[in-house]
């Protein structure tokens, strides 16, 4: 990688703004994400995070600035072609089809890439999917949808994941093995944007933190700065 880690960057926002309506929400975003890194956005509740993901997608009502996937700009590309790239976003609300069973639910999106994960490799670092893939969605606990909601993304071959409060209102066991998975993943080289609430689970997988406020990015801290700012983070976040 370069010494600006241009040369592996997978993801690169400048001067983004989104809007809801009149609402002006991001103010002027800049982030990049490099391949194989795990970076979070923390921050409050409203400070623009999801928005940030969705504007990724172009799912949000007007943007400008630039987003770069892959070295090849998106802001005029549709949603469904964004994902061609490389993309796989899961939203807060899993979006799981209640009617189709786990298995069902797995194959339904349309691959984006050839190297997707195969049902087995999903089935193994998922065991609870396998022993429930003929359960219907309905009948899934939230940490079980969860898991389905991301494994369904990795089938697609997508690796570049938008991940939004994937541990939210989950069990502390839930958590911990969505922890082990997104370790896994890193190893396998994808590379991860994470919308988080909860900074204890994000901080030892992250390798950077971008903390954001009012749709502003106002700082950002690498691992090995954990330390050294957590007082500052303790007051943006509210930890």
């Amino acid at each position: 990688m370069s010494l600006d880690g241009k040369g592996d960057e997978k993801l690169r926002i400048q001067d983004l703004h989104a809007f809801y309506g009149e609402s002006h929400i991001l103010h002027g975003i800049d982030l990049h994400v490099n391949k194989g890194e795990l970076v979070t956005l923390l921050g409050r509740n409203g400070s623009g995070r999801s928005t940030t993901l969705k504007s990724i997608m172009n799912m949000v009502g007007r943007r400008s600035g630039s987003i770069m996937v892959n070295g090849t700009e998106t802001m005029h590309m549709a949603a469904h072609r964004i994902a061609h790239l490389g993309i796989g976003f899961c939203p807060e609300e899993r979006g799981i089809f209640s009617s189709l069973n786990v298995e069902e639910n797995l194959m339904l999106p349309p691959s984006v890439r050839s190297d997707g994960m195969s049902v087995e490799e999903i089935y193994a670092m998922f065991p609870n999917l396998y022993e429930r893939r003929f359960s219907q969605g309905t009948r899934l606990s939230g940490g079980e949808q969860q898991m389905l909601a991301l494994a369904r993304i990795l089938r697609t071959g997508a690796n570049i994941l938008l991940l939004d409060e994937i541990t939210e209102g989950l069990a502390p066991v839930i958590v911990q093995k969505l922890g082990e998975v997104l370790g896994k993943l890193k190893q396998r080289n994808l590379t991860i944007l994470l919308v988080e609430q909860n900074f204890h689970f994000a901080a030892p997988l992250a390798d950077r933190h971008y903390v954001m406020e009012h749709g502003h990015i106002v700082e950002e801290v690498q691992q090995f700065e954990l330390e050294d700012k957590r007082g500052l983070l303790n007051t943006y976040l509210g930890v």
